[in-house]
């Protein structure tokens, strides 16, 4: 699954660390959603839109 996360993030000037503090989740767990190695659970998938104020479908997209 792509994502824009580490681009929302950045436009925000939040390092990795800031959006884990946010989340209440590792920064280990933020690199890892940013890097596609893991997809996120469906809590953490609010969290992150709640977050930046948008839809799940607005930060993740699937693979073609």
């Amino acid at each position: 699954m792509r994502n824009r996360l580490r681009v929302m993030r950045a436009e925000r000037g939040w390092t990795q660390q800031d959006l884990a503090q946010h989340l209440q989740v590792s920064r280990q767990a933020v690199n890892a959603v940013e890097t596609g190695k893991h997809d996120p659970s469906l809590p953490l998938a609010f969290r992150l839109a709640r977050t930046f104020g948008c839809a799940i479908e607005d930060i993740f997209e699937p693979d073609e």
